[in-house]
């Protein structure tokens, strides 16, 4: 039977069950998962937020492919103030390693709510830093950070906030829920 799950990925956690380098992975959530749970995509070790696990492969395929273009929202906290020419850039693709990244949405939003970072985020007292709410459509390695770098304005704490219509809400990290049925309904109605 499928089973869906969102869960908040702390800081400094790989998206793995295990590591031959003992280093903290899935198994920190507070949640005894089935055997054949696993998480969609993955969230860098330094970022942080909601992660989505099942066992069902259709839905882990769909939302993999990048023909399918699902939408992923990210709160980014960057060094300085971006400026409308550098938001401008974000919006309409930066190009790394080669390629342009798809057109995405970038606005400035006021700080957020979040849970505090362990460790926090090193604070520089004469370098502001400046949120963004960032929507993507596609999901490369470390894409976020390296477009925000590419405008000048380096990320320094990254938290995924939602995907399609699963939102991490008041979630705090370590925590897992399962997805409700009609969130269910909606996200996979959304998928096709």
């Amino acid at each position: 039977m499928p089973q869906y799950y969102i869960a908040y990925k702390p800081f400094n956690v790989l998206t793995q069950f295990s590591d031959a380098q003992e280093r903290d992975t899935l198994t920190v959530l507070k949640h005894d998962f089935a055997k054949d749970i696993y998480p969609v995509g993955r969230l860098d070790r330094d970022s942080e937020g909601l992660l989505f696990l099942t066992n069902n492969k259709r839905v882990n395929h769909q939302l993999l492919n990048p023909r399918f273009g699902h939408e992923r929202e990210y709160w980014v906290q960057v060094e300085g103030e971006p400026t409308p020419e550098a938001l401008a850039t974000l919006r309409t693709g930066v190009q790394i390693k080669g390629h342009f990244t798809r057109p995405c949405q970038a606005r400035i939003i006021a700080e957020p709510e979040l849970p505090l970072r362990d460790p926090p985020v090193r604070f520089r007292q004469h370098i502001p830093t400046t949120w963004l709410s960032m929507v993507l459509h596609e999901g490369k390695n470390r894409q976020v950070r390296r477009m925000t770098a590419a405008v000048g304005f380096p990320t320094l704490r990254l938290v995924r906030v939602r995907m399609e219509n699963l939102l991490l809400g008041d979630l705090q990290p370590g925590e897992v829920r399962e997805i409700s049925p009609e969130e269910r309904q909606v996200f996979l109605k959304r998928l096709h």
